[in-house]
C-alpha cells in the first residue's frame, strides 16, 4: 500500500492533466448515469476521484454531501484548486481504499478507473466488502473500468480488464446489475481506450424474495 501511495503521489505531483491518459475535462457518461438513478442520491463518494471534476458537478446537481477519496494528496490539492470556493463543501479523504478506511454511509459510490487496478481476489474482496458496508440499502454503485479491448497496463501498473458480466459477478450478491454502458475514451493525445460502466444497486431484500432484475440499457 505504501508503494502504491508513493506511486500515485509521484504521478500527480509531476504530470499535468494533459499527460494523464484517463483525464476527462467533463465526466459526461458518469453524469448521464447519475441522472437515471432512482431515487436520486443525497450523498455520494467518489473513489479515486482526486483529479476528477465530478465532485463539483454532483454538488451542482443537488447532492447534499460529497466525499472524495484518493490515495494521492497531490491529486486532491489539484481538484481543490479547480473547484475554488466550492471545495469547502466537499469532504476530502486521503486514503488507500484497500486500507478499509472509516467511511460514512452514502447513497452513491462512484469509481472510474480505480477498481481495475485490483488484480487479485483478496483486493477485490476487500473493496467489495467496504462498498457493501458503505452503500445504503437501495443505494447505487457506478463502476467504470477498462473493457476487454482496453489497455493491459496503465501508468506503469497492470490492470484487470472487465466486461459487464465480470463486474456484476464481482459485486454479487450484495449488488445487482441495473444497467451498463460502454465508452470509447480519447486520451488527451487522441488514443482511444475502451471503458465499461456498470450501474449496480445495493440489495435491500432477502435473496429468497428477489424478483426479476432490471433490464439493461
Amino acid at each position: 500500500m505504501i508503494d502504491r501511495q508513493s506511486h500515485w503521489q509521484n504521478v500527480y505531483a509531476t504530470k499535468s492533466d494533459a499527460e494523464l491518459s484517463w483525464f476527462q475535462p467533463a465526466p459526461a457518461l458518469s453524469l448521464s448515469l447519475f441522472r437515471q438513478l432512482d431515487p436520486r442520491p443525497r450523498s455520494a463518494l467518489d473513489v479515486g476521484g482526486g483529479q476528477s471534476p465530478l465532485a463539483g458537478e454532483l454538488l451542482a446537481l443537488g447532492v447534499q454531501s460529497v466525499t472524495v477519496l484518493d490515495v494521492s494528496q497531490s491529486a486532491i490539492e489539484r481538484s481543490k484548486q479547480r473547484l475554488g470556493e466550492l471545495a469547502r463543501r466537499v469532504h476530502w479523504l486521503e486514503s488507500n481504499v484497500l486500507a478499509s478506511p472509516s467511511l460514512d454511509k452514502v447513497d452513491l459510490w462512484h469509481d472510474r478507473a480505480c477498481f481495475h487496478f485490483l488484480t487479485d481476489g483478496a483486493q477485490v474482496r476487500s473493496y467489495v466488502q467496504l462498498a457493501s458496508r458503505t452503500v445504503t440499502p437501495g443505494g447505487h454503485l457506478i463502476i467504470a473500468t477498462f473493457g476487454p479491448q482496453g489497455p493491459e497496463r496503465c501508468s506503469g501498473l497492470p490492470v484487470q480488464r472487465h466486461d459487464t458480466a465480470s463486474l456484476a459477478l464481482s459485486f454479487a450478491p450484495a449488488f445487482e446489475l441495473v444497467r451498463s454502458a460502454h465508452e470509447t475514451h480519447q486520451t488527451p493525445w487522441g488514443k482511444p481506450q475502451e471503458f465499461v460502466y456498470a450501474v449496480l444497486r445495493r440489495e435491500q431484500r432477502s435473496q429468497g424474495s428477489r424478483g426479476p432484475s432490471d433490464s439493461q440499457a
